[in-house]
């Protein structure tokens, strides 16, 4: 897989520019893990849920791929709901990144 799979002409603009923001991390592996997750969950998320989606995107991809592999410790204020949300999405459809 190459880039989102999932069409953003039902979304309202802020998820739009949700989903594109994942696509295009700066790294392969960061685009592979929150591009998938948002395909599959950018409708599902309430406003809440996308201000914290939103956060932890702002979180460096080096930081954020090494709290999702269990490879270093989760900060408590990115260890929310929806941060654990990604981690079960990563561990159950896994990537082709490790």
């Amino acid at each position: 897989m190459t880039g989102t799979t999932r069409s953003s002409s039902d979304l309202d603009p802020r998820r739009r520019k949700a989903l594109f923001r994942s696509w295009h991390r700066g790294t392969r592996e960061m685009d592979l893990v929150l591009g998938r997750f948002a395909d599959a969950e950018i409708d599902k998320l309430d406003d809440g849920e996308m201000e914290i989606f939103e956060l932890l995107m702002e979180a460096p991809d080096r930081d954020l791929f090494t709290w999702l592999t269990g490879s270093a410790e989760t900060p408590a204020n990115y260890d929310t709901p929806v941060f654990r949300r990604i981690r079960s999405f990563y561990e159950l459809h896994g990537t082709d990144v490790a």
